[in-house]
């Protein structure tokens, strides 16, 4: 340890000190740890994506096998899968993973270097690889590997407190540090993502040349220091804190600006800070798909211009919703804003949750807001969920999120517990010298009402902010991309043991500070009646059409219920009623309304969670209807 680490001035409660209960995230958070995670070893296994590393290593003969971005995969299901080491104990998933770390360890050459698609054959590698190590960084994802190697590093360190993996890790961070820098190879990777895992590396080992490798790396970008800049596709046109709106691959993007709001962090730097909260204003006020998703474009999978948001042709990929996911959590730990907490909360729910399978075993790589039954979307150019693709990087992705969902619901500040997802389950919350345990229980998203038992050991004063979410405050999003088409007065309210609380909002919060003691009862309802939504009129693709919300849940009409369904029309008059099925899709609340069809006769339907849509065969599907 080098000294102090600098961190957020807002902590997450750590996900190995929350427990998930109740039936809407429990199974499925069961499901990736039993299924998804065999799955994708099983997988990576039978495409060579592990052998790779035995070939590297000596242990087997046989050419590089599949993309060279393919260890990316294998390091990201090893991080997952440590998470689920981390939720209960399991001896034969450790085995297996020793087993893989020894094939990595044995990959690795002696001077750190690990990128199987080099080490196999260095004299004739895969042509994107470049002739020699560090010449194709804007192609070749020779360091963005290595990030989701330090993150699945470090995430094996923290379940087992093994250094087999951590080791070899730091290995390839020294390296790297060696070879970059002011004085020596300037370039950045094409493909973000080791700024935030050199951040973490940061944490976990107290070094500060990892945080200020990944200060250079971003630093660099934009910048033309000897070397050809790649352009806007990879956010490699301006310097970091001059650029100002979303530009290229969105995924990319989200990850660099996830990385950038650890920089403000960690680095207490003014610059990052307010470039991060201005491209969050590009993002979230003209770039958010309502499913919240982003990445408008099939063309280089890229954000489009301003108010760009197409409904069948939009491309929302999965991997993109979950760099939203990461970005916003961490813009709220800088700020202690909820309007962060509001997006990470639609793109959870929607666009990220939509791209897992209930089977935990298919897969949306692209999330449309609508399919003609024609048009072939995903990224293998099917128009169902897939057991998997070529580039695997969503299936692979998913299961770093869901084991460690726990961990973005509580947070803690100064004196002050966060919370931010309404979940059941249960806390154990250390806030300076108090321990405070959190029991939550309600059936959210299906219902509004959320029962919260709040017990201290000893008396203790601090603050506890109820997120209120944008939805019960009358818009969908904090600021004017989509707005609510009808009005609803019902308010939310608060009660402390039986008695109601004022409703007094700051920073998207309502607080309730006072002398904790023993066990408190707080009750909080949040309204969630069926809501109209409509786009900014800019947003060309959307004019004249009309969503369905309910709470957090985007609606969508399939024709597994309804026949033809991008022939109809909404009228505003419609009646519009929800009911819980329990037999329907893992049970869902759905919406039931009339619309009219293109002959004008009027014609019942049946709107479904967007999440849930394509489990029933292929068929038309939208989100968005004509107002009429």
């Amino acid at each position: 340890m080098t000294g102090e680490i600098r961190d957020y001035p807002i902590q997450p409660v750590p996900f190995t000190r929350v427990k998930i209960q109740g039936s809407f995230w429990k199974p499925r958070i069961d499901t990736a740890i039993k299924v998804t995670i065999p799955y994708d070893f099983e997988k990576c296994e039978e495409t060579g994506r592990i052998d790779n590393f035995a070939k590297a290593g000596g242990l087997m003969a046989g050419a590089h096998e599949g993309i060279f971005y393919n260890d990316s995969d294998v390091f990201k299901v090893v991080e997952g899968a440590a998470y689920a080491l981390q939720n209960a104990a399991d001896d034969e998933l450790e085995r297996y993973l020793d087993d893989l770390i020894g094939k990595f360890a044995a990959a690795q050459e002696d001077d750190g270097y690990l990128y199987t698609a080099r080490t196999i054959d260095p004299d004739n590698p895969p042509e994107p690889c470049g002739p020699v190590r560090w010449s194709n960084l804007r192609v070749n994802h020779e360091l963005y590997n290595v990030g989701h190697m330090y993150e699945a590093a470090i995430a094996h360190f923290e379940a087992t407190g093994k250094r087999n993996f951590l080791d070899v890790a730091i290995k390839n961070a020294d390296l790297i540090d060696a070879i970059f820098g002011l004085d020596k190879l300037r370039d950045v990777p094409g493909h973000q993502e080791i700024e935030l895992a050199l951040v973490r590396l940061y944490r976990v080992t107290g070094d500060e040349r990892y945080l200020k490798l990944a200060k250079f790396f971003l630093d660099e970008r934009g910048r033309a220091n000897g070397r050809e800049v790649y352009g806007p596709y990879c956010q490699d046109h301006l310097p970091v804190t001059e650029q100002s709106e979303a530009v290229g691959h969105a995924v990319r993007a989200g990850y660099m600006y996830a990385g950038m709001t650890d920089i403000a962090a960690t680095m207490a730097d003014a610059d990052y800070a307010a470039a991060v909260l201005t491209l969050w204003e590009n993002v979230a006020g003209k770039k958010l798909a309502l499913t919240g998703g982003i990445g408008a474009r099939h063309e280089g999978e890229a954000f489009g211009e301003d108010y760009e948001l197409p409904n069948l042709t939009a491309y929302n990929e999965t991997c993109a919703a979950q760099a939203n996911i990461l970005w916003n959590q961490r813009l709220f730990l800088l700020t202690g804003e909820a309007k962060y907490i509001d997006i990470l909360e639609r793109s959870l729910y929607n666009g990220f949750l939509a791209g897992i399978g209930m089977d935990g075993r298919s897969f949306f790589y692209v999330n449309p807001l609508a399919c003609d039954g024609e048009f072939r979307f995903n990224r293998d150019k099917e128009l169902t969920r897939q057991p998997w693709f070529r580039t695997s990087c969503c299936p692979t992705n998913i299961v770093r999120l869901l084991p460690s969902l726990s961990g973005y619901i509580y947070a803690c500040g100064d004196r002050e517990i966060f919370v931010n997802l309404y979940i059941a389950g249960k806390a154990n919350v250390r806030l300076g010298d108090t321990n405070v345990t959190i029991e939550q229980r309600t059936d959210y998203p299906w219902a509004g009402e959320i029962e919260i038992d709040l017990t201290v050991a000893e008396p203790a004063t601090f603050a506890l902010r109820l997120r209120l979410p944008s939805f019960a405050q009358g818009q969908p999003l904090p600021n004017d991309l989509y707005r609510y088409l009808d009005d609803f007065n019902e308010a939310v309210t608060v009660k402390v043991d039986g008695d109601p609380m004022p409703i007094e909002l700051r920073n998207g919060y309502t607080e309730i500070s006072r002398s904790w003691s023993g066990t408190s009862r707080i009750n909080l309802r949040l309204p969630m009646p069926i809501r109209r939504v409509i786009a900014h009129p800019a947003v060309a693709d959307l004019g004249s059409m009309v969503a369905l919300e309910r709470g957090p849940l985007v609606y969508a009409l399939e024709a597994e219920d309804n026949g033809s369904v991008l022939d109809l029309a909404l009228p505003d008059s419609s009646q519009l009623d929800a009911s819980f099925d329990p037999d329907l899709l893992d049970g869902v609340t759905v919406i039931h309304g009339e619309a009219t069809a293109d002959d004008g006769m009027s014609r019942g339907f049946k709107a479904i969670p967007y999440y849930a849509w394509g489990h029933r065969g292929v068929g038309q599907m939208t989100v968005w209807l004509r107002r009429g």
